[in-house]
């Protein structure tokens, strides 16, 4: 049986996953792109194949009809935004995913981006690079206000990672609860946060979660950090309200498309990184061993 993996970079840190796959009899094929590949490179490369190891590449309704022996979808990662969930169940494809695996990793990237916000250390980086000697004064985390948004697995990592260095901590969600942190709606807590942190679904269709209307309802002088999914920010509108001083800062790790390119990056106050959320060694290779497995577990051998 073949399968494909479109992840760009699997087993980098280990050979395990490809271990397991050919202890269990499959022929793969890595992805040669070192990037997401298109819909059309995609479906090039699914050609023929039962099963797949995804990454965050489409895999739409469209994708899918043109793949007519796919059995099996493995997504390496959390979200399922890229796969069309409904499509895939009419044609019987059984689609698994890897909650676990990343939690860890998504919590102390938040972490890393506030605090470098907070201390604006890629700033001054920059600018002692380029021979420029500036002590900028930064600001604290303990007792900030900071907002999740979605506290799931992933969201209430990062506030159990974030309350031990003295943040405060409120949440929304829709559809989990967390009986140690205050819930409040999306615009309460935008007006009550000096920090808000994406960690949710993209909402479906195409507008964002975080349009020019939220973004304005931030508290003046607070800061943005989307560790979450692409398409959650109006990123155009987030650049006009950095630049004119109403949002003090950003980091973003996923963007609308990706590679990003865009007005964001000529900006000294925000922080952009390419969608490396999971992308701790550890749980990395925890994440790729437990694709590879789902994927064997779901074709029963």
């Amino acid at each position: 049986m073949r399968i494909a993996v479109t992840t760009s970079t699997f087993a980098e840190f280990s050979s395990e996953p490809l271990k397991l796959l050919e202890k269990a009899g499959f022929k793969f094929s890595l992805n040669p792109l070192g990037r997401k590949p298109t819909p059309a490179e995609t479906v090039k490369q699914l050609e023929g194949c039962v099963g797949v190891v995804a990454g965050t590449e489409t895999l739409d309704a469209e994708v899918l009809a043109a793949l007519p022996d796919l059995k099996v979808i493995s997504r390496c990662g959390t979200g399922m935004d890229s796969v069309d969930l409904e499509f895939a169940k009419s044609r019987g494809i059984i689609v698994v995913n890897t909650p676990y695996g990343p939690t860890r990793a998504v919590a102390e990237l938040t972490l890393g981006l506030i605090l470098n916000l907070l201390r604006q250390v890629s700033r001054m980086d920059r600018e002692l690079r380029s021979g420029i000697w500036k002590k900028r004064m930064g600001r604290l985390l303990l007792g900030k206000k900071i907002g999740i948004v979605g506290m799931g697995r992933i969201g209430g990592a990062a506030a159990n990672t974030l309350i031990p260095l003295g943040a405060r901590i409120a949440y929304t969600d829709p559809d989990c609860e967390h009986r140690d942190f205050e819930r409040m709606s999306l615009d309460k807590l935008l007006s009550w946060a000096e920090i808000i942190s994406l960690h949710c679904s993209k909402p479906e269709g195409e507008k964002p979660l975080l349009g020019e209307a939220e973004l304005s309802r931030m508290t003046p002088g607070s800061l943005l950090i989307n560790a979450g999914r692409g398409g959650l920010v109006d990123e155009d509108a987030l650049y006009k309200l950095l630049k004119s001083g109403h949002l003090s800062g950003a980091a973003l790790d996923c963007f609308a498309e990706e590679p990003y390119v865009g007005p964001l990056s000529t900006l000294e106050n925000v922080i952009l990184t390419p969608h490396i959320g999971s992308y701790a060694m550890e749980g990395r290779v925890q994440m790729e061993v437990d694709a590879v497995k789902n994927l064997i577990n779901a074709f029963g051998l």
